[in-house]
């Protein structure tokens, strides 16, 4: 892969983030050195070749980074601002992350017009709604969809690596997709996070198709979103960058998303667990099997018989039902027939989803990935609707250094759907455990839910098991699979709560 500085320089220019060129001690309006090919593109300092063009980006970077890669041989850089270097060409720019997203697009050959670009937001529901997509799109592709979610990473459909961030930096998302067109993909379904759009890591990206799960107050911080305003500006920017938009119409603010679809004349379709005046619904077929349910529509076109119809899936939960169907409308529209939909939901698995566990005495264990408000709410009250004569004893901690919201939101629904809950480390990072603890007890304001406080994540799991009677659950809400913990600014490795609980059945 290469890129010409005049190519750069067209590139910017068409976007209006070009401010000026720098050589050593002289500012230019006009490229002042001859056009150069560069063949590695790079944010990392330490990673750089004399034909590497830096990206000087992100509030940690410092001016003796830029000057120690230029010791070692760089000659090109990019910045929102001029630095005292010794560099053959700094390229000054009006916004470093858009900057990087376009340049990357362009040196890795415009991927995402060789792919079918599937995007899901939401607060919740995305990594799974993103996992039962591929898994129908893995029937009429032959496992040629590549899959950017949350916890894994495929971009040959069929072998997954752990995911680094939801939406990767925009160098590295130009990158994966390149490598997965290489590898012969035809479809790639990413989870499009609000940071995403925040810090522009999907900059002038077109999706085919754009779906909106769900929206509630999360990631609220001052290094994240400083208001729910914010965040929900962010997570529907999808929509105005979607040629297609499939909507949840019982999401909160739904009527505002259809108008801003509307403004847009961007094509919408909408779904509902229950509303028929959505385009499409679903209904359960079995009082006995909670696992069945059937589509319906109140069109008839050549689209809606290849959606309408009965599906089996593996994850309980109403909520599954809701992210089953916006994949059969997606997957549909991607290409799927009714036949692939059905085999697929029926194969389809989720790593750290929705796992239900039974001991030998009947105390049932649910383990999910669910880490906010919305989708705590959902796991939680399912659980009491599965089984309303037990007890429910809820294991959750939150993360530190992010997401502060979550504390108040975690005591609020936890006041609401729990008997006891179990306060231990989530992902603490550089915070201690035991305050986060301590803020989520602080907002449990019902004074029936007993609580107890155990850091050792591995032992509150044992512990809230042993406090379990026959007939009663246990939720493990946070983690699932996550083979690792967020400690003092490391991934510790940690067995996952999937496997703990298996130990103890």
């Amino acid at each position: 892969m290469t890129i010409t500085l005049k190519q750069i320089e067209s590139i910017l220019n068409k976007h209006h983030l070009l401010k000026e060129w720098v050589t050593p001690n002289e500012w230019h309006f006009t490229l002042p050195i001859e056009n150069r090919q560069l063949n590695h593109l790079t944010y990392d300092s330490r990673d750089i070749s004399n034909n590497s063009l830096l990206f000087c980006k992100g509030i940690g970077f410092k001016e003796e980074f830029l000057a120690k890669a230029v010791e070692n041989g760089l000659n090109y850089y990019v910045a929102e601002t001029p630095y005292e270097v010794n560099c053959s060409l700094g390229i000054i720019v009006t916004d470093i992350k858009k900057a990087m997203s376009v340049i990357a697009m362009a040196f890795y050959g415009n991927p995402q017009n060789e792919l079918t670009l599937i995007g899901f937001t939401g607060t919740k529901g995305k990594t799974t709604s993103a996992y039962f997509t591929k898994f129908i799109l893995d029937e009429t592709t032959d496992h040629k969809t590549a899959l950017l979610s949350t916890m894994n990473t495929t971009l040959d459909g069929i072998h997954y690596f752990k995911s680094e961030l939801t939406t990767p930096e925009s160098l590295d998302l130009f990158k994966m997709m390149r490598e997965a067109c290489d590898n012969g993909m035809s479809h790639l379904i990413m989870e499009v996070s609000s940071q995403a759009y925040k810090v522009q890591r999907v900059y002038n990206l077109m999706f085919d198709i754009g779906i909106f799960l769900n929206i509630s107050p999360d990631h609220i911080s001052a290094i994240e979103h400083p208001t729910f305003d914010d965040y929900f500006y962010c997570k529907r920017q999808l929509l105005l960058n979607s040629k297609k938009v499939v909507l949840f119409n019982e999401s909160d603010y739904a009527q505002l998303l259809e108008e801003v679809t509307q403004t847009k004349q961007i094509p919408l379709i909408t779904y509902s667990s229950h509303e028929d005046n959505a385009d499409y619904y679903w209904e359960d077929v079995s009082e006995t099997n909670s696992a069945l349910f059937s589509v319906k529509s109140n069109s008839e076109t050549e689209e809606s018989q290849k959606i309408i119809g009965e599906y089996h899936i593996n994850l309980k939960g109403d909520f599954n039902k809701d992210n089953a169907l916006s994949s059969i409308i997606v997957a549909t529209l991607a290409g799927a027939s009714h036949e692939d939909s059905v085999r697929g939901l029926e194969k389809a698995t989720v790593p750290g989803r929705m796992e239900h566990l039974v001991t030998q005495n009947d105390i049932h264990l649910y383990i999910d990935y669910a880490h906010n408000y919305l989708s705590v709410k959902s796991l939680l009250s399912f659980a009491q609707k599965e089984h309303p004569d037990g007890e429910i004893i809820t294991v959750l901690g939150s993360p530190g250094n992010k997401a502060n919201s979550r504390r108040q939101d975690f005591g609020r629904v936890l006041s609401e759907h729990t008997n006891t809950v179990v306060l231990t480390a989530d992902d603490p990072d550089r915070e201690d455990p035991q305050n986060i603890a301590n803020e989520i007890s602080a907002a449990i304001t019902n004074s029936n839910v007993k609580q107890f406080f155990e850091m050792d994540r591995k032992t509150a799991i044992e512990f809230a098991v042993s406090q379990a009677k026959p007939g009663d659950v246990v939720v493990i809400a946070g983690k699932g699979e996550d083979a690792y913990q967020r400690i003092n600014g490391k991934s510790s490795p940690y067995p996952g709560d999937h496997i703990i609980a298996r130990s103890l059945i």
